[in-house]
């Protein structure tokens, strides 16, 4: 699912509501969520899972191509894991297919 496509299936749920109000929501959560991870913090939205940032060190990589020594410097990287709810509801669809 896309950033647009939630937007729609939020309208279709909440006829009430403008598209470019759940527009504005859906853009304040996310970056609300990219804020966070960028300032090194943690969101978790309970039964559906967290987000953190987890740290990878530097280390020597290898260019595929080439085969040669490549020096990957160290980085942060985003990272989700789900909530139990998450993992039911998503174990008990896929039992169900």
């Amino acid at each position: 699912m896309t950033k647009s496509e939630l937007i729609l299936e939020i309208a279709a749920a909440h006829p009430n509501l403008l598209i470019k109000d759940i527009d504005l929501i859906v853009s304040t959560i996310f970056d609300e969520i990219e804020s966070s991870l960028a300032q090194g913090g943690r969101v978790e939205l309970r039964g559906f899972g967290a987000f953190f940032v987890k740290n990878r060190k530097a280390r020597t990589g290898r260019n595929p191509r080439t085969g040669d020594a490549v020096e990957v410097h160290e980085k942060y990287v985003p990272f989700f894991k789900t909530g139990k709810e998450l993992r039911k509801r998503t174990n008990s669809q896929m039992d169900e297919a």
